[in-house]
């Protein structure tokens, strides 16, 4: 379950209502908008009136690293925070895929992985960089004819998503231990790690998932500089 798990903000945290920006080390399995939440309820309580609170740049639930919250004036600068390049850090699991690209949905399809060599895996990581067309994944916020195509996929219907322009800055491959690949990919706002699980699978003649994910840096914002909640179970 993606809920099980709560946690709570240092309760010293200094927060300035008027304009802020917090760096938070994401929990697993939280949503980019619990941390938000839990924000905006701290914030309130200390000014005692309602203040502006967003995130820049969502993280999918099993996803961990740096979230940036802005708080007050500093929701205006959003849109300019998103748009910095992200580094990103992970695993792939070869042989297998799941209709969500990474845990979050069951393994429907296993292929052969045996054949895949480190050499292999790096050629095909070098040919993902630069500027790459990528098709959204079906469970994601892209909308399709006015509606999140995460609610067309869980009617188990499907869609035709356009493609759209992202730039892989980096893409190392830093651990190969088969059936895993774990990876450093630098790249630009608007990408799926896990539609490049998807891609990356179909490159190597086989296929994989998503099994960790976690983003060290945005812009020149790093996660050792975030805040750590507390998480406790439920």
């Amino acid at each position: 379950m993606i809920h099980d798990v709560t946690f709570e903000l240092p309760p010293d945290l200094d927060i300035n209502a008027e304009g802020d920006l917090l760096l938070f080390d994401k929990p697993y399995k939280c949503t980019s908008f619990d941390v938000v939440g839990k924000v905006r309820k701290q914030v309130q309580r200390a000014v005692g009136h309602r203040v502006k609170v967003g995130h820049a740049g969502t993280l999918d639930p099993l996803a961990t690293g740096l979230l940036l919250i802005c708080v007050g004036k500093m929701t205006k600068q959003v849109d300019a925070l998103q748009a910095q390049e992200k580094t990103y850090t992970g695993t792939f699991m070869m042989g297998a895929t799941t209709p969500s690209y990474d845990l979050e949905k069951p393994i429907d399809a296993t292929f052969p992985y045996e054949h895949i060599t480190r050499e292999m895996a790096e050629e095909a990581a070098q040919s993902f960089t630069g500027e790459i067309q990528q098709v959204p994944p079906m469970f994601s916020a892209v909308k399709h004819q006015g509606e999140r195509s995460y609610e067309i996929a869980r009617r188990g219907e499907e869609a035709q998503l356009t493609a759209k322009n992202i730039t892989i800055y980096e893409f190392e491959i830093t651990r190969f231990e088969l059936p895993e690949i774990d990876f450093r990919i630098r790249c630009s706002k608007g990408t799926y790690i896990r539609a490049i699980a998807r891609d990356f699978g179909v490159a190597l003649n086989s296929g994989a998932h998503l099994t960790a994910l976690r983003r060290t840096r945005i812009g020149s914002l790093c996660v050792e500089d975030a805040i750590q909640p507390e998480i406790r179970e439920r």
